[in-house]
C-alpha cells in the first residue's frame, strides 16, 4: 500500500519536467507527507496540459458517502465496481519526488523514505480520479487513488508486499492519452525496475499527518543498497536522498 508521499518540487520544476502549467499556482504548496484527503498536484487525460489539485483517496462517483480509496490494485482494478469506470476513461498521473513505506508487520512504525536514484525526481504515479458530488451541499470533489502492484527488490527488502506503479518518462502519455489501447495501457502497470529505486530508514513521525516538516526527510541510518554517485542537495531537495551525514 502506499499511503504516504513527499512532493516537494517547486511549481517551476514540475511545469518544466512535464511540459504543464499549474491551474492554481497560488494553491499548491510544498507537502513531505502527503497523506490522504490532501490535495496535491496531478495530471489528468482531460487535459495532459495541465497541472491540476485533486485530493487523495478515490470517492466513486455513485458513492453515498465520502469513503476514499487511496490504492486500487492493478490485478483487480478491471473488475471492481470502484475502479472499472475510472480506469477506462479517467487515467491520471501523480507527481511526486518520493514516497514512505514500512515492512508488512511495522508499517510506519518503522518508516523508510523510498526514492528514484540519480536525482530522477519528480517522476510520476499510475493513477485513477473520478469526481463525486457530495448529496448534501452539491460540491463536486475530485479525487484519486494510486495504482500498485508487486514489489521490486527494495520493496520486498524492507518486507513490504506491494509496490506504487512508477511510470517511465516515455510512458506518461501513453498512460493518459484516451488512445491508448486498455490493454496496453494495463501493460504498464508493473514494478518499478530495480536498478531505479533505493531507499533509507526515516523517523516514526512520517505517521502524524499533521507534521508536514521536511526533517522527515532526514535519515536515521543507512541507505538499503550501495551508490557510486551520492546525491546531493540542492534547495528544495530531499537531503537524505543521497549520503548520511555522520
Amino acid at each position: 500500500m502506499c499511503g504516504r508521499y513527499v512532493q516537494v518540487s517547486s511549481i517551476e520544476v514540475l511545469e518544466k519536467r512535464f511540459c504543464a502549467s499549474v491551474e492554481q499556482p497560488e494553491r499548491l504548496k510544498m507537502n513531505p507527507n502527503v497523506a490522504p484527503g490532501d490535495l496535491v498536484p496531478v495530471i489528468t487525460h482531460e487535459d495532459p496540459g495541465l497541472i491540476v489539485l485533486q485530493r487523495f483517496g478515490l470517492t466513486p462517483a455513485w458513492a453515498t458517502s465520502k469513503q476514499l480509496y487511496i490504492n486500487a490494485r492493478a490485478e483487480t482494478v478491471l473488475d471492481k465496481p470502484s475502479f472499472r469506470v475510472s480506469i477506462r476513461r479517467k487515467r491520471c498521473i501523480i507527481l511526486a519526488d518520493a514516497f514512505y513505506e514500512g515492512s508488512e508487520n511495522q508499517k510506519l512504525n518503522k518508516p523508510y523514505l523510498m526514492y528514484l536514484v540519480n536525482k530522477e525526481r519528480p517522476f510520476s504515479f499510475a493513477g485513477i480520479w473520478d469526481e463525486w458530488v457530495h448529496s448534501e451541499t452539491g460540491e463536486p470533489v475530485r479525487s484519486f487513488a494510486i495504482l500498485t502492484t508487486s514489489p521490486n527488490r527494495a520493496l520486498q527488502t524492507i518486507g513490504h508486499p506491494r509496490s506504487p506503479v512508477i511510470l517511465e518518462r516515455e510512458q506518461e502519455s501513453v498512460w493518459l492519452s484516451s488512445h491508448t489501447p486498455l490493454t496496453e495501457a494495463m501493460s504498464l502497470l508493473r514494478p518499478c525496475r530495480d536498478e531505479r529505486m533505493n531507499a533509507y530508514p526515516v523517523s516514526s513521525q512520517v505517521k502524524n499527518a499533521a507534521l508536514k516538516d521536511l526533517s522527515l526527510l532526514n535519515p536515521t541510518g543507512d541507505r538499503l543498497f550501495p551508490e557510486s554517485e551520492y546525491i546531493s542537495k540542492s534547495g528544495l531537495s530531499l537531503r537524505g536522498m543521497g549520503r548520511r551525514e555522520r
